[in-house]
Formats: structure tokens, sequence, C-alpha cells
């Protein structure tokens, strides 16, 4: 049996990607989404009608320029979404306007939106995570999306408070991201690497999981933003896994045992402190955690840089479709 053959014995898998091909090829249960894969996908010849449908929609609304713009985004979106969930059994992940990531009541009104727009297609609301920044208002907007049964996955999670604060307000799904932990423990260590099995995003996400089965948190803990297939092996057992299509392909194509390296038993017998945290202590454990606190910052302004991309390229489609 390949690796990723059994892997999926022991872990939920999930393709990091927009491309259609790559998930039929891999056979995810689940699938994310965000705008640099989106903006990569809509490269792609073979998606270039989902781009111009995206763009007819927008241009009828009549709306101002932005709102155009805006409409056209999260059409996009939802349509990929749509159409990756005609390839994956599960759910896919679609996410929310980063420049949101601090402004709980815009959250709220962007994810109700892009939940009605999959409804009024037809997709059940039970097929979608709204991924949204584990930022103090990110988590408050998916604890009360929650009450809406609109289920979210909280991105851009690098500390463990971040972690406690999802557990606590009752989310669904964390996305703890491996790499970029990785890649900062490298740069602050002067080292070009880590041995998977020292690798501190590794050992963040074990913590997490850890401290999820041990307290009887739901929320589903899946480890995100992968550099090489190490990390991920170290992993099996997490809830889920989301990878990327070269690191599915690797997976697949290599040999060799993947013993279960998470086991929810074994977490429930450990010795860990349960913590509670209100929104100052929340604060004051990040700011505490320097890795956690520059990723964040840099996750969300990299991520800005890409929804922006994504519309500089969509803008002059849009313009030209209204002026036709």
């Amino acid at each position: 049996m390949s690796q990723l053959e059994q892997l999926r014995e022991l872990t939920v898998v999930v393709a990091d990607t927009g491309d259609f091909e790559a998930i039929r090829k891999h056979r995810p249960q689940d699938a994310t989404t965000n705008p640099s894969l989106i903006y990569k996908a809509a490269q792609m010849p073979e998606y270039r009608g989902l781009v111009e449908d995206a763009v007819s929609a927008a241009s009828r609304t009549g709306a101002n320029r932005q709102d155009r713009l805006a409409a056209c985004l999260d059409r996009l979106a939802v349509d990929f979404g749509r159409e990756i969930l005609k390839v994956v059994p599960g759910r896919v992940s679609t996410e929310v306007d980063a420049r949101l990531s601090f402004d709980t009541e815009a959250t709220l009104h962007k994810a109700r939106g892009l939940i009605e727009m999959y409804e009024s297609s037809g997709v059940d609301r039970e097929r979608i995570l709204i991924k949204v920044a584990a930022t103090w208002e990110g988590i408050r907007a998916a604890e009360q999306l929650k009450n809406d049964g609109i289920r979210c996955n909280l991105t851009l999670l690098f500390g463990f408070a971040q972690a406690v604060a999802c557990a606590e307000a009752g989310v669904q799904l964390i996305s703890p991201f491996v790499g970029r932990i990785l890649d900062w423990h490298k740069k602050q260590r002067g080292v070009d690497s880590i041995p998977a099995a020292e690798d501190p995003g590794v050992e963040s996400v074990t913590s997490i999981y850890n401290y999820y089965k041990r307290f009887d948190y739901t929320t589903e803990v899946m480890g995100a933003s992968f550099r090489n297939t190490g990390e991920i092996l170290e992993l099996a057992g997490c809830d889920l896994l989301t990878i990327s299509p070269k690191l599915l392909e690797e997976l697949e194509n290599t040999e060799g045992p993947v013993p279960r390296k998470l086991d929810p038993e074994s977490a429930r017998s450990q010795e860990l402190e349960k913590l509670h945290l209100d929104e100052k202590t929340f604060r004051w454990m990040l700011n505490e955690d320097a890795m956690a606190t520059e990723k964040l910052a840099e996750g969300v302004r990299s991520f800005t840089a890409d929804l922006l991309r994504l519309e500089e390229y969509l803008e002059k489609t849009v313009e030209k479709a209204v002026g036709a």
C-alpha cells in the first residue's frame, strides 16, 4: 500500500487546491480553497467558464464598482466550491475576505451571504465550512455562526491561545499552519531544516490535538500548510490533514509504513491543565507568543495580498462586461 492509502485509514485526507482534476485524481474526503488557490485555478483555460459566469452575474447587479467586484469575488468562490462538491463526498471550505479579520459584524454578514448563495443553488450548509481567521473577532463570529447552523474553519492558527479559544467557542474545525510555524523557527535558528520528529509545527498540532482529546472538545483539528511529507506522516492520526496536490502525489508514489502518531486514548491519559480564556487573557497569551503574533499578522497581510491579486485579475473583466 502507498503511504497515502495507509494515511487514509488513520486520518481524513483533504485536498488543498482549487484544481478539480487534482481533486479527482487523489480522491480526498474534503477540499479547502482560498483566494490564492482560486486565482491560480482561474488562470487555467478549463476554468474560464466559471470566471465568465461570475463576471456576468456581477455585471448584472447594477451596483457600483466596488460592490460589483465584491459580488464577482463571492460568486467565483461559491462557484468553485459548488464544482468541488461535485467531486468530493464531504465538505468544502470557502474563505471570508481576510480584510474582515478584525470585524466580527462584517464577518458575520459575509459568511451568511456566502451560505445564502450556496443554498440558493441547492447546496446544503452542512457541506460548507466558512474559513475565518482565528483572531479574537473571527472566533467570536464563528461562535455566533454556529448558532445559525453555519460551520466554520478557523484558519491562520499558530498559537495555543487561538486553539483554546476556538475550542471554548465550540467551532467546528481549526487549521493549524504547520509549515509556516516551521518557517519561523528555521529563520530564528538560522538553519535550513529541522527533523520532522522535532518540527515545531508538528509539535504544536500534537499539543493541540492532545489537549482537545483530553478534555473532550468536539472541535476538529486539521493540520495544514505542509512543507514536506515528513510533517504529514508525523501527524498520522490527526482528525484531518489538508495537503497540496504535490505532496499528495508524493505520498501516493511512496511505499513504507505509516504508523499512527496521534491517538485519542493516549491523549486522554495525559496530565494537562484546562484553560479558560477571556479576551484579555487571550490577547496576553497571544502577545507572549512571538511566533504566533508575527505569523498571524503576516498571514492576514498575505491572504489580503492574494485577494487583491485576484481582485485585480477580475476587475478588468468585470468593467469590460459592464461597458459592453
